[in-house]
């Protein structure tokens, strides 16, 4: 059985939220230009710093910017990193501070009153939502040609995905069990490579046991599978008929 890292299907995108795509544009106060002390608030905002924004221009990223599930964390190695508290964010001086949902929801606006503009990023539900998030990123960043080459490279790669799939069945699975139908973002990033979802059904539900025991798709996608954020939990997931199948 053929298995597909989840990082490998969202390789064409620049960060990797397995629920969601941090890449939508918000409104934000205004063009920050070619900002040279950058702050990132959370792992979703550390994503387009980091793909976009020289390492020079980087003050501090979020305390998730190297975890494993922040897909470029080995470029955040070695960088300082701040918890997104609006105090602790002012005492650094930024001349710009970029978040998804660092911080709350309220600190963006007590930011932009103490004069430091703030670029959101927001969730997007679709490739094109997220090629329209680069752009907004990559201009609030002062590097829009930027932007553009990394929107290319997404495309190429779904393009190289979409000649090989031959509408292969993917099932997308979490560690949980729990798996992405239509209306999902992870299903539109299936799609876009040219492969077909085994789950037929809408949003996120858990795939039974017994489903995977008699049907088995093409494709797995899965990222980190055994993992959950607890390492002792148990799930119906590290059951032999999952284990198996996964990892076959």
């Amino acid at each position: 059985m053929l298995v597909y890292r989840v990082h490998v299907l969202l390789a064409a995108v620049l960060a990797v939220c397995l629920s969601t795509a941090c890449a939508g544009p918000r409104s934000a106060a205004g063009s920050a230009g070619a900002a040279r002390r950058i702050v990132s608030l959370d792992y979703c905002a550390d994503q387009y710093v980091l793909g976009l924004a020289d390492r020079s221009r980087i003050l501090a990223l979020s305390p998730d910017a190297t975890e494993s599930f922040s897909y470029l964390r080995a470029a955040a190695a070695g960088m300082p990193m701040i918890r997104p508290r609006a105090e602790e964010v002012l005492a650094l001086r930024p001349d710009l501070v970029v978040r998804s949902y660092g911080g709350g929801p309220r600190i963006g606006a007590f930011l932009e009153r103490a004069g430091v503009p703030v670029l959101e990023i927001q969730f997007a539900p679709d490739i094109a939502a997220v090629r329209a998030g680069v752009r907004h990123a990559a201009a609030g960043l002062g590097v829009a040609d930027r932007g553009e080459a990394l929107i290319a490279d997404m495309d190429a790669r779904l393009e190289r995905a979409r000649e090989s799939s031959a509408r292969t069945a993917a099932l997308y699975l979490t560690p949980a069990g729990v798996s992405a139908g239509s209306g999902t973002f992870v299903h539109h990033l299936i799609e876009a490579a040219g492969l077909g979802n085994f789950d037929d059904r809408s949003g996120w539900r858990s795939i039974p046991l017994e489903r995977l025991a008699y049907e088995s798709p093409d494709v797995y996608a899965v990222a980190a599978f055994g993992a959950t954020n607890h390492e002792n939990a148990w799930t119906p997931f590290r059951h032999p008929v999952a284990t198996e199948r996964v990892t076959a």
